[in-house]
Order: C-alpha cells, then sequence, then structure tokens
C-alpha cells in the first residue's frame, strides 16, 4: 500500500518514445497509478508505455493535447478509489516532489485545484521565449489576473475529484489551458498557485513551445476573451 494510491496521473503522449519508459517508470517510484493517453503517436511510445506497468489508452489519430488530457481525466475517474488526479508531461519537465507538495495542500483542504507556476520563484531555467509569452499571457488574460496567476499555462496541475469531475475539456489542442483557466475564473472551485520545479533538457527544448506557437496562444486568448464580452 501507498499514501498516494488514490492519486492518478495523467500523462498525454505524442511521440515520447525516446522518454516515456523513464518517465513514467520515475513517477510510479511514488505513484503507483498512472494512465498514458497514447495520442496517436505514429512511433513505439505506447510499447515503450507497455513495459512500465501504466495504464494504456490510445487515440487511433492525434487529437491534441487537450483532448488526451479529457480521456485521461475521464478514465482516471473510473478507477476505484481515485480522489486526487495530476496533469503531468510526458517529456520529463515535471517533478513529482512537486506534485506530492500539491496533494498535500489538497489533503488539508485549501484547494480544489492546485497550479503549477514557474515564475512564483524565478529560477532562470525558463527559456526567454516561453518567460515573454507565458508572463504576458498571465497578464493579458482578465480570467488569469482574477485568479492572480502568475503561470497561466503550466501543464501541471493537481485536482479533487470534485474539480476533475467538472472541468470539461472542449479545445483539443494547447488552447485547453486556457479553457480550463476561462472555467476555473467562472466556478466556485478554489484555486491555489505554488512554485514548481520545471526540468529543462534538451529534449524538452526541442520539443518546447515554439514562437510562432506562443503567438498563437495570445491570439486564442485575445479571441476568448473577446467573445466572452
Amino acid at each position: 500500500m501507498s499514501e498516494y494510491d488514490n492519486v492518478w496521473l495523467v500523462i498525454p503522449a505524442y511521440n515520447e518514445g525516446q522518454v516515456i519508459a523513464e518517465v513514467v517508470e520515475g513517477a510510479r517510484k511514488t505513484f503507483p497509478n498512472i494512465v498514458v493517453v497514447d495520442d496517436g503517436c505514429t512511433d513505439d511510445t505506447a510499447q515503450h508505455v507497455m513495459t512500465t506497468g501504466a495504464h494504456l489508452v490510445r487515440h487511433p489519430v492525434n487529437l491534441g493535447q487537450g483532448a488526451a488530457l479529457q480521456t485521461g481525466l475521464k478514465y482516471a475517474l473510473e478507477q476505484e478509489g481515485a480522489e486526487y488526479f495530476a496533469t503531468f508531461d510526458a517529456d520529463g519537465q515535471h517533478q513529482t516532489a512537486d506534485v506530492e507538495k500539491m496533494v498535500a495542500l489538497l489533503r488539508e483542504g485549501e484547494a480544489d485545484i492546485v497550479l503549477g507556476s514557474r515564475f512564483i520563484e524565478q529560477t532562470g531555467q525558463v527559456p526567454w521565449i516561453k518567460r515573454v509569452v507565458l508572463r504576458t499571457a498571465a497578464a493579458v488574460s482578465p480570467t488569469a489576473r482574477k485568479l492572480k496567476l502568475t503561470d497561466a499555462h503550466n501543464g501541471l496541475r493537481v485536482m479533487n475529484r470534485e474539480a476533475a469531475s467538472r472541468i470539461k475539456i472542449t479545445m483539443n489542442g494547447m488552447a485547453h489551458a486556457s479553457e480550463i483557466v476561462s472555467f476555473l475564473a467562472g466556478s466556485d472551485l478554489r484555486v491555489a498557485e505554488v512554485p514548481v520545479d520545471i526540468l529543462y533538457t534538451d529534449y524538452s527544448r526541442a520539443k518546447g513551445q515554439s514562437l510562432i506557437n506562443g503567438v498563437n496562444i495570445l491570439f486564442d486568448i485575445s479571441l476568448r476573451e473577446r467573445n466572452r464580452r
């Protein structure tokens, strides 16, 4: 038995065959319950996942990270005894130590969902393009400002069953992060933000946020806020 038997990690994955086994095996040392969503991978991601003991759900085609997260959350919610749910990246950027402290905050009843932030405690690890885009995104988004968020697009989130059951992700791609923040701002769920340590490796940097994708995030935020008026 583990003190984290009621915690599920949801890992969306697209062509992460190089690192997925290492990421999952490392996470399972603390969190035994993990579901990886193979989002239409064209490499050997699924084969590697099947060697780790994690649960595997597969999309027949690539639908995007938002869709993969929704699939994974739905699967985890259906598992007996599941009470807490973490969204966790497949590329090795997220740290299980951060998930542990976020779960502790939920167990203390301080929040319904805890969001990770790269900017509460500056570490200097965030690439400058990503830093500019993400700080700007938080600054220009009324919903992020309402929640007093410093990092509106961090993929590391931990939530209780109430929050996980109520969040419905309909934006299939990367825009799901804005959608989640928008939903939280209009809900009565209690939101907390804590500093987290993001590990930027050469691999994760190569697969990370490009400048054009960053511009797309800002455009998406602007469009969503305009439609809310």
